[in-house]
């Protein structure tokens, strides 16, 4: 018992090492990905150096789903590799311990792991993307921080574009000024001119002030156009020269954050509970409007007869209404009353088009957010259990290709983990359009790779060699002589 117990504790500390090692990797990779992707959110806005810690934090938390499963591939792809590349693994078979008894200490450690994963996927989570959006939200409203460059146009202004030819760094004079206001729209749009110009702010920091020295500026006139038309006069623009101007700009340099509430009702931002609620509540609102629906085709006599009014549904049996010849009771009418009831039909038949249509597009809402929340649902169960699938790819397949350090493990890993998120991606894509049921999309990357762990664990456990050359050729061979063998039978039947 002291050998295993020893045993045990070996595996375990050469795998946290390395376990804690990839995951801070991992960690790192994935948040500077989910940096690049927000960096037009969080550069030139000026905020403080807090909010930008705040958000680094929030967005590392959001990372840690998905660098959970990785890092634990990766480490069990470098503990087995190393134990195999050392012999130790050998070692240890050739005492008579099986490879699922060496895993045992990992398995149990890996549960744990997953189970931990789960509850921050459905505790920690839902709170912090919460928290994360908006303030993502908030930086996306920030004014960016004024810093006009020279010799290319400035579009941070909002409804402007300001270009500079020469700026002194010493006294902040700005030269050769080209300003587009198109803040009333392009067909209203201003262009000012200026030899010189300065810039500065309000004193509570929420406007802009350009004060232009000796330039002018045209002003297209295209509604004053529209109306001299009428009067037979033609006032293309209007020019004004000046020694010196000041344009007031609405330009708000002040931090405001959203209220987290308006994230309350987004399946980011809800627990397993909460998700479930939400799908139910939404269901029945659902099943109500497709009542609604039904009953007001049958009311709004959608079905052609008109129902008597006592009567809610449609007579189950036909022989309850005697029969009604439609073509017999039309060819009875005049022309005039005839197209009086054609045309009626075609306007009742597009009144209910348009209500089936816009019911339609209601059901669609309705069933899209419960689309979105089963996703979200599904996902906090699929994260934890694919760290439990990677570590059962990862261990066998270090023992069986018996590379160690980071090179073989990091190219396998990165190919392991391309694999599973193109899958994954697309089953959550075939989910999002209702192609497949919710869960069919979401466990499609663990179905595929699950019986890959089984393979992978057997052959481990077998010592089978799984990339040995020879051992496939002596396969082919045997394959092909088999094959030779059954030819060569059914010729001898032929000719028998």
């Amino acid at each position: 018992m002291k050998i295993f117990k020893k045993l045990d504790i070996y595996v375990l500390k050469n795998f946290l090492g390395i376990f804690f090692m990839t995951f801070a990797i991992c960690c790192f990779i994935l948040l500077m990905q989910l940096l690049w992707m927000r960096i037009n959110d969080i550069v030139g806005k000026g905020v403080e150096i807090i909010v930008l810690l705040e958000f680094l934090f929030y967005a590392l938390l959001s990372v840690i789903p998905m660098a959970l499963p990785l890092a634990i591939l990766l480490a069990s792809l470098m503990t087995f590799g190393n134990l195999g590349e050392k012999f130790e693994l050998t070692a240890m078979k050739s005492a008579g311990i099986s490879l699922f008894r060496i895993m045992r200490p990992l398995t149990i450690f890996i549960a744990f792991v997953c189970v931990g994963a789960f509850f921050f996927s459905n505790n920690v989570l839902p709170k912090t993307q919460m928290r994360f959006w908006a303030l993502v939200f908030s930086l996306r409203q920030k004014a960016p921080e004024l810093d006009i460059p020279t010799g290319e146009f400035y579009s941070g202004i909002s409804g402007f574009n300001v270009y500079v030819r020469q700026k002194e760094t010493r006294t902040g004079l700005l030269k050769n000024l080209m300003i587009y206001d198109y803040s009333n729209g392009f067909q209203n749009a201003t262009v000012t001119v200026a030899d010189s110009g300065r810039v500065y702010f309000t004193d509570d920091q929420k406007y802009l002030e350009l004060c232009l020295y000796n330039g002018e500026s045209f002003e297209n006139l295209s509604q004053q156009q529209q109306r001299a038309t009428r009067t037979q006069e033609s006032v293309p623009y209007r020019r004004e020269m000046f020694k010196k101007k000041t344009l007031l700009i609405d330009f708000d340099t002040e931090f405001s954050r959203y209220d987290e509430s308006v994230m309350d009702d987004q399946h980011v931002s809800k627990n397993a509970t909460e998700l479930l609620h939400s799908m139910d509540s939404v269901n029945v609102l659902a099943h109500e409007r497709s009542r609604e629906q039904s009953t007001q085709m049958v009311k709004g006599k959608y079905f052609g007869r008109e129902w008597k009014a006592n009567r809610q549904v449609p007579p189950v049996n036909l022989k309850e209404e005697p029969k009604f010849d439609i073509d017999s009771a039309i060819n009875r009418l005049d022309k005039a009353t005839r197209l009086r009831v054609v045309n009626q039909a075609i306007s009742k038949a597009k009144s209910q088009q348009d209500l089936i249509t816009y019911n339609s597009i209601m059901l669609d809402d309705y069933q899209r957010y419960i689309r979105k929340h089963g996703i979200e649902l599904q996902r906090k169960f699929t994260l934890a259990f694919a760290c439990l699938i990677f570590f059962f790819i990862g261990a066998p397949l270090g023992a069986i290709i018996r590379k160690g350090g980071l090179g073989a493990p990091i190219v396998i890993s990165v190919i392991m983990f391309i694999i599973y998120y193109i899958i994954d991606n697309a089953g959550y894509k075939l989910a999002r359009e209702a192609i497949w049921p919710v869960w069919q999309g979401m466990w499609l990357s663990s179905f595929v790779l699950l019986p890959i762990g089984v393979f992978l664990t057997y052959k481990a456990a077998t010592d089978s060699g799984l990339f040995n050359p020879e051992v496939w050729l002596k396969e082919y061979e045997r394959i092909r002589a088999k094959i030779l063998i059954g030819l060569q039978k059914i010729r001898n039947n032929k000719n028998g």
